[in-house]
């Protein structure tokens, strides 16, 4: 890792990188009147936009699907996974699986216009000047920031409003709702952080390490001195003592380096200060919520998200609530598909379908 480059660790990432060292080798809106139903009708585009957060400016894709003149459509944010994640939910040019830009598409089918936008450090929008990465309130601003101008769009339907976010973005989306005074009508949870993030990384890395095991390329012994390791390395970084990692694996060295080192540790920190079920206590109620988890997802298991749901639970937000994605891994994928695959697989599409269910609409009504 260079050090004067941010995190680019995202929770896919991060795993990945260990693997592949492990084992070597009718809604709200305009209703539908005569006068409306023989309206022009408006066709889809696509529109590069921009707008402020702390001073620095960040660029986007506002996609607005075919609509009849005069129609106010529902409208969702998306938000992307953690690291160097743009606008399309790529890091390019090693990963570029587009799962933000095929959501819009998806979305898009449904009459639901998007904003995507690259975050920063990505993209058009890039670090704003700054030298190391920004914590996690100073994405959480961005967000609300991108939140706000997709409202007042002219074609966005205030009392329609969505966010959507993949990964560290379920849990953004959280965040986003606890800030802006115009809550959202609802919360696509997709794959989201249900855990605080190095509790994550951890059971990640020890999943990694046991299928290491499994696959013949670490002993047991190995293992087991590595997650303690592991263990110790984050209990180290919480309680802000040097952190020690000459006993680990190269490759897990590498990556905690890079992670509590000068230029990330304000990121993790202030990631890691986040408990996600208690964030989602705050949701507010009556908030149509979704949460998708794929059972091949080797990086949000589904065995991590039941205090995540009781914390949606307890805030009284509505359903669809979960729904279990079977045989897809992070990327919406099923399992053993290219990552850069651009494409959501059918079980993800039909979650996000019954989400908007409430705000669907086509342009021939």
């Amino acid at each position: 890792m260079r050090s004067r480059t941010p995190w680019r660790g995202s929770v896919l990432a991060v795993l990945m990188a260990a693997l592949t060292v492990l084992t070597a080798g009718p809604a709200p809106g305009t209703a539908w009147g005569a006068a409306g139903s023989r309206a022009a009708l408006v066709p889809a585009v696509d529109r590069e936009i921009h707008f402020t957060a702390d001073g620095v400016t960040a660029y986007g894709t506002l996609h607005i699907p075919a609509h009849r003149a005069g129609h106010r459509l529902a409208a969702a944010l998306l938000l992307p996974g953690s690291g160097p994640t743009d606008r399309n939910g790529d890091e390019p040019p090693g990963l570029t699986p587009h799962t933000l830009a095929r959501m819009a598409d998806v979305l898009g089918g449904d009459g639901v216009m998007s904003l995507r936008f690259d975050k920063y450090g990505t993209g058009r929008t890039g670090l704003g000047g700054r030298g190391s990465a920004p914590d996690m309130a100073a994405y959480t601003r961005q967000a609300v920031a991108a939140y706000h101008a997709l409202r007042a769009r002219p074609e966005a339907d205030p009392q329609a409003l969505l966010v959507v976010g993949h990964s560290e973005g379920g849990l953004q989306a959280l965040l986003v709702d606890r800030a802006v005074q115009e809550k959202p009508a609802g919360l696509a949870l997709i794959a989201p952080q249900s855990m605080r993030l190095l509790d994550l990384i951890r059971l990640q890395l020890a999943d990694a390490l046991n299928r290491a095991v499994a696959a013949g390329h670490l002993t047991p012994q190995q293992a087991w001195w590595n997650n303690r390791g592991v263990a110790r390395a984050i209990a180290d970084f919480r309680a802000r003592r040097p952190v020690d990692t000459s006993a680990l694996l190269p490759s897990l060295a590498a990556l905690f380096q890079g992670m509590f080192g000068p230029v990330n540790a304000d990121f993790v920190r202030s990631d890691d200060a986040l408990f996600p079920p208690s964030v989602a206590r705050g949701a507010a109620p009556g908030t149509r919520t979704l949460v998708t988890c794929g059972t091949e997802d080797t990086n949000v298991p589904c065995r991590t998200m039941p205090a995540l749901l009781s914390g949606l639970a307890a805030a009284r937000t509505t359903g669809p609530g979960l729904r279990v994605l079977p045989g897809l891994d992070h990327l919406l994928h099923p399992a053993g598909t290219p990552v850069n695959d651009p494409v959501i697989a059918p079980a993800a599409q039909r979650a996000l379908h019954d989400f908007v269910r409430p705000w669907r609409h086509t342009a021939q009504g």
